[in-house]
């Protein structure tokens, strides 16, 4: 019997992945909020609710299955919805992380009492939900430090502050941007920062995405923590990058990760491996879909949908083939309204270049970067050598130029 698969989340960075599912030969159940997401197309059964309602998709599914659709497994696919995968995957006994798991992994200050309260290293926080401590807490973690919302996404309102004369209408913009209007300090830390993701198969980890952060916009877009991007090989030693990994797949068992995906934020101090934050899902930014398998042939999502099925990963399945050099760097436009861009296809075809989209065109409005969502394109690019594979991405950037309206007129 063929199995099915509910997928939540069907926007553009999901379309890699929901064609994994659908070459594995799954029916699909694909969940959106918006009609027009593009990876609906793929559903063999469309459910149209909000991806961050997972009652009314559980709702749904059950109608389904009411009609003789059984349901084999849950995952969410480049969306951080954990507990809407949960909710789902809780009610039907399916795999996937409990609901206390769920919500440690949705909630950044849980997290981080968690992760606290089993000896994993963390940089120091604070809970600032309430506005009159902020100063004190502030003073106590010292300058620099980061200020964040407890629960949104796509770093919405994550600021450097570096004097508190910021703190201020800081804080006001990190509660505007929590749906629960919680706010979070914490601890600065210099060094080297990774993205790291790992499959976790009844409570056995392997990291096989691992690839340096590119934060070299940071100068011009702080108080905002924009990345531009991230490569692989690694650049640091064979025991910094398994203290790394080490210490994320430690994070992942604190926080009750025993069947699926534990996507790391990880940061090298002078003091060892941190974890910045894990997240209990597929990576975005065509990290598990692309970047992934690129580096090391492996197709990242479809072990990712076998453990989502409860299927086990054999240990030829879980071992990289290879290493190959993988970059992406984002497309860096000024801020105006768009006209016209030229050079999108000569820079599709751009040596080593394996995908490459832009998100705006004709009409759209850029303006500087304060979030991640904000990111008008990339390219990522592979080759021999890591220093090569960036030196294509950004080759090929350079071929879209962009003109704008004038103002004026």
């Amino acid at each position: 019997m063929t199995k099915n698969l509910l997928i939540i989340g069907a926007g553009i960075e999901a379309c890699e992945g929901i064609k994994v599912a659908k070459g594995m030969g799954l029916g699909l159940i694909i969940a959106d909020g918006n009609p027009a997401a593009p990876g609906l197309a793929l559903a063999d059964w469309q459910i149209i609710e909000s991806t961050y309602d997972g009652e009314a998709i559980l709702d749904q599914v059950k109608k389904l299955q009411a009609n003789g659709i059984h349901i084999d497994g849950a995952i969410a696919m480049c969306a951080d919805v954990p507990l809407s995968v949960a909710t789902v995957t809780n009610a039907l006994g399916l795999p996937g992380l409990s609901m206390d798991s769920a919500f440690l992994v949705s909630d950044k200050l849980a997290m981080k009492i968690r992760l606290q309260s089993e000896g994993i290293p963390i940089p120091r926080f604070a809970d600032v939900s309430d506005k009159l401590k902020l100063v004190e807490q502030a003073t106590a973690i010292g300058f620099p430090l980061i200020i964040k919302p407890v629960d949104s996404r796509g770093a919405r309102g994550v600021q450097l502050i570096e004097t508190p004369e910021t703190l201020d209408t800081a804080w006001q913009l990190a509660a505007k941007e929590s749906p629960t209007s919680r706010v979070m300090l914490e601890e600065y830390l210099e060094g080297p920062q990774f993205s790291t993701e790992t499959l976790v198969d009844r409570g056995r980890c392997h990291t096989l995405g691992f690839a340096d952060r590119n934060y070299e916009w940071l100068a011009r877009t702080k108080p905002f923590i924009i990345e531009n991007g991230g490569d692989a090989p690694t650049i640091v030693s064979t025991d910094i990058n398994a203290e790394v990994i080490a210490t994320v797949e430690k994070a992942a068992a604190a926080l009750g990760i025993h069947q699926g995906i534990a996507k790391g934020d990880m940061v090298y101090t002078a003091e060892g491996a941190k974890v910045i934050e894990i997240a209990g899902r597929l990576s975005g930014g065509f990290f598990s879909t692309t970047q992934i398998p690129l580096a090391t042939g492996v197709n990242f999502i479809e072990k990712a949908i076998k453990l989502a099925l409860g299927e086990p990963l054999t240990d030829d399945e879980v071992t990289a083939k290879y290493q190959r050099a993988v970059a992406i760097r984002y497309l860096d436009l000024a801020p105006g309204k768009v006209s016209r861009i030229h050079g999108i296809s000569k820079a599709s075809g751009a040596s080593g270049i394996e995908m490459l989209k832009v998100f705006v065109g004709p009409g759209s409005n850029i303006y500087p970067l304060t979030n991640h969502t904000q990111r008008a394109g990339f390219a990522i690019a592979s080759a021999e050598k890591k220093q090569d594979a960036i030196a294509r991405a950004l080759a090929a950037l350079s071929q879209i130029t962009v003109e704008y309206e004038d103002l004026q007129t």
